[in-house]
């Protein structure tokens, strides 16, 4: 766990130059704006440990995979977005010494991240090997008004210097990905053109055909003065700079103001692109750089307004939240439903920018709360969009009839996930997918949305469950044989608990559905029917079968459900006994020695009953976790979250606050030595599960919200907004009890401590503790 950022409740600032976290200072201090993303690499040079990473939304690449064999049905890629062109590139030469930090006496450094207004400032004295002292003053950001556009403010001061001093803004598109399998580039140049003040390169990917158009626009000032730019164009493959060389004095700034762009093929005809660009940077460039600033700070304003949760009296766990909370509003917008949210967002590569089940199981509830119900949805309708060749997925693995196994890694729908045991094994993905489906009903009320899409999605998803377990003559039940659970730590399980739970909870609900639909739209049950082939008294009457005869193992002795066949066959070791020289152990362990193990690396069990838990009384859901808790090594980033949640219904205050704390800030203190690889964004929806659905008690039960909620003794209060069904409301708990005010025209009944409280339109009630 590392432990230099400082504690500010709306920045994230980082005071000393430390080059051994620099990459990890990368990812945190990462900006987005849902179309494009920028890790906190310098602007000028930098030759020590970097990872460059600049990333355009739905833009990847099919790289191949280092596995030298194949079997039926195993993907021939593993789909990533790739790094795209530097935009932000501003080379510095004084004399003629180039400035880089990795070869300079470092005086003073500071790296702050306001989250409030939605930039980043960088600020640093140095001096160079030839002893030229200068401080540069940054700020940068990726606008959310403009959202395919950037700026940067670069200000260099000489200190005891006065001299030439070049400044070469550039664009380069010659870049790599630190993952790439075989080493290779994955774009190739279409064109080029550079001008006086400018310039772009247009770029295609190999294979996928993608283009993007990255173009910059810049003006500079002297001594606050601005000045006519005589630049020296220069040009190379996949290259664009423009250098101006001015004579500085000492005492006096120099600023460049540059402007950029990422317009991509995903948006605009290819042909299109150079024009588009030149028109978005005359655009942006005519509003000038404070008029841009000033607009991001009001964009960013509106949406704290919405999605903020303040804490008093921790400004620890205050400072993580709303990191949590900007780096989701960075990432994902929801505006187009092509696009869904990496694991690491725009801010690395690990996991390859791909789509996992993480988006419906975490981010749906945050989305559902604190964005405008489309946003769900266009989350929704990316799976549906997929569901053919989800069945296409399924087909290769032999089954049959329609069903559909969604992939466990996608870009396009296509499975390119390149590891078997996830492959082909860990099927619970599916669940959470059907699981989505029912969250955004159940919140949003929305049930044309099941006739016109969900129903489909939810008899395919039933389809494959029907087909994947078999009959087992010993034990006269059915069995899931072969499977992966959540818990990454087994592979190759017979009958995982969760897997099992969750396959008979899909193929009852999507007979649930299937009622529904059929008795409010009779015409669109028979069309959909009729175009999947549905033999509803055959295949019911299976699903029924199987849900009825299905196995789930479970210990007597323990009254806890086991997480699969033979879990208690593995030494028992907690791991509060377990060294810590010996964590985590997937960066200690060999794989064999972890498969033996007793420990879960995130929620297995725990997680079924997070999603089904008002299925289990108070004492079964607490002999579980109770069980489970301390065998878990939380070495995923999903794991604290369902922790926190649960124990917080169990009025488990010192656990929930810990794993709240740990999940809220699993990057900003590094807590799994992973953060350099990128921030781990899909689970930072899981941070604000912790303190809504866990401190707040949280809950949709009978169309209507329910909290339960309890004030960790840490805090003096915490409140935050929830969106629901047309109404906003702000929940604040403290001492004296829950205020409640609806910042709405609609009346709305709400459910406090289980007794009902309707609170009045543009009005406010107080339920004492």
């Amino acid at each position: 766990m590392k432990d230099y950022i400082q504690v500010d409740e709306w920045r994230i600032i980082e005071e000393g130059f430390r080059p051994e976290y620099n990459t990890i200072s990368e990812s945190i201090f990462s900006l987005g704006n849902g179309r494009m993303g920028q890790r906190a690499n310098f602007e000028e040079v930098y030759s020590g440990e970097t990872l460059q990473g600049n990333y355009v939304a739905g833009v990847y690449y099919p790289d191949k995979t280092r596995v030298g064999w194949w079997k039926n049905g195993y993907p021939e890629y593993f789909a990533k977005v790739i790094n795209a062109a530097n935009w932000i590139g501003i080379d510095i030469t004084l004399g003629a010494e180039q400035l880089d930090l990795a070869k300079c006496e470092v005086i003073a450094f500071r790296r702050e991240l306001n989250m409030k207004d939605g930039y980043l400032k960088r600020s640093f004295r140095a001096k160079t090997a030839k002893g030229i002292e200068v401080e540069v003053d940054t700020t940068r950001f990726c606008s959310i008004v403009d959202d395919e556009t950037g700026a940067i403010r670069y200000t260099i001061t000489p200190f005891n210097y006065s001299g030439p001093i070049t400044i070469s803004p550039f664009v380069d598109g010659d870049v790599a990905n630190k993952d790439s399998n075989y080493d290779e580039k994955f774009w190739d140049e279409v064109t080029r053109e550079s001008w006086n003040n400018g310039g772009y390169i247009q770029l295609r990917t190999k294979k996928t055909g993608f283009e993007v158009a990255t173009g910059q626009r810049f003006t500079v000032s002297q001594n606050n003065l601005p000045v006519e730019v005589d630049a020296k164009k220069i040009e190379k493959d996949k290259y664009v700079a423009s250098a101006i060389t001015l004579e500085v004095v000492a005492g006096q700034p120099v600023s460049v103001i540059k402007y950029a762009a990422n317009i991509s093929s995903q948006n605009y005809p290819a042909a299109a692109l150079a024009e588009v660009l030149k028109t978005t940077l005359k655009v942006i460039s005519e509003k000038g750089f404070e008029k841009m600033l000033a607009e991001q700070a009001a964009a960013w304003g509106k949406k704290w307004q919405h999605n903020d949760i303040i804490i008093e009296g921790d400004a620890s766990a205050q400072q993580g939240i709303r990191f949590n909370i900007f780096q989701l509003n960075q990432t994902y917008t929801g505006e187009d439903d092509r696009l869904n949210i990496g694991p690491k967002g725009f801010t690395g590569e690990k996991y390859g920018g791909s789509t996992y089940w993480d988006t419906e199981a975490y981010c749906v509830p945050f989305y559902l709360a604190t964005a405008d119900q489309k946003v769900t949805r266009n989350l929704l309708l990316y799976r549906y969009k997929q569901l053919g060749k989800a069945i296409d997925n399924a087909k290769l693995l032999g089954f049959r009839n329609g069903a559909a196994l969604y992939p466990m890694v996608t870009m396009d729908g296509t499975e390119c996930h390149n590891e078997w045991e996830i492959t082909f094994e860990e099927i619970h993905r599916n669940g959470a997918i059907a699981h989505a489906i029912y969250d955004y009903v159940r919140y949003t009320g929305d049930e044309k949305y099941l006739a016109d899409y969900g129903l489909e999605v939810l008899i395919a998803i039933a389809r494959f469950w029907s087909q994947r377990v078999n009959w087992s003559d010993d034990r006269r039940q059915y069995v899931m044989l072969g499977v992966t659970g959540p818990n990454e730590y087994e592979n190759n399980v017979n009958n995982n608990w969760y897997t099992n739970t969750i396959a008979c909870w899909c193929m009852q609900y999507a007979m649930d559905v299937a009622a529904k639909v059929q008795n409010q739209e009779p015409a669109k049950y028979k069309a959909l029917g009729d175009k999947i082939g549905l033999n509803e008294r055959v295949e019911f009457n299976r699903f029924r079968d199987i849900i009825e005869k299905m196995y789930f193992p479970y210990d007597e002795k323990l009254g806890v459900f086991l997480q699969q066949d033979g879990y208690l066959d593995k030494e028992q070791i907690l791991v509060k006994d377990l060294p810590a020289s010996e964590r985590p152990i997937n960066q200690k362990w060999s794989w064999d020695r972890i498969l033996r193990s007793c420990y879960i690396k995130q929620a297995d069990v725990l997680q079924g009953i997070y999603f089904f838990e008002d299925k289990y009384d108070i004492d079964t859901i607490r002999r579980n976790y109770d069980f489970y808790e301390p065998r878990t090594v939380h070495e995923s980033s999903l794991s604290p979250c369902v922790h926190a949640v649960i124990a917080a219904k169990l009025g488990d205050e010192a656990r929930a606050y810990e794993f709240y704390l740990r999940t809220s800030r699993l990057d900003l203190d590094d807590y799994n030595n992973d953060t350099e690889d990128g921030c781990h964004i899909t689970s930072m929806a899981g941070t604000w599960m912790a303190v809504v659905q866990g401190f707040g008690g949280m809950r949709v039960r009978d169309g209507k919200l329910s909290f339960n909620p309890f004030l960790p003794a840490k805090w003096k209060s915490f409140s935050f907004h929830i969106g629901f069904r047309g109404t906003l409301l702000n929940i604040r708990v403290g001492k004296e009890g829950v205020q409640i005010k609806n910042l709405s025209g609609n009346e709305l009944t709400v459910t406090i401590y289980g007794k009902d409280q309707i609170v009045k339109a543009n009005n406010e009630l107080l339920v004492e503790a």
